[in-house]
């Protein structure tokens, strides 16, 4: 049998500015340790502390633009496009423009403040 999903749980966000997160399967909403599945709605002008994720995390942006800084460089992911963050690799996540962005956030295996490493 399928399982339903009725609503999404509020999660705490790091960075800057308030970030809405909604997760809908993951270790809170549904105890799923693989993979967990979120909505985000991030201002403009939110950023948050770097990491080096031990998980892989695949974002697809459906408004505005979501920043990726890499070692190394750079991407501005638009509405429309899509990008994959490997595990063990050390990424930030931001939204310079004044309207945000709202993206989905898939990770593999699940997030978890644990496995996130973020920078001190």
């Amino acid at each position: 049998m399928p399982t339903f999903i009725e609503k999404p749980t509020r999660i705490e966000a790091a960075g800057n500015k308030p970030k809405l997160i909604d997760e809908y399967v993951g270790r809170v909403n549904t105890g799923t340790e693989s993979p967990s599945v979120a909505h985000m709605r991030s201002p403009g002008g939110w950023i948050e502390p770097g990491q080096r994720p031990a998980f892989d995390e695949y974002t697809v942006v459906l408004r505005g633009t979501l920043r990726v800084e890499y070692e190394g460089g750079a991407v501005d992911v638009r509405a429309g496009q899509a990008i994959i963050a490997h595990k063990g690799e050390w990424v930030r996540y931001s939204t310079p423009g004044e309207d945000g962005a709202e993206y989905i956030a898939v990770c593999l295996p699940a997030f978890s403040p644990a496995t996130v490493n973020r920078d001190a």
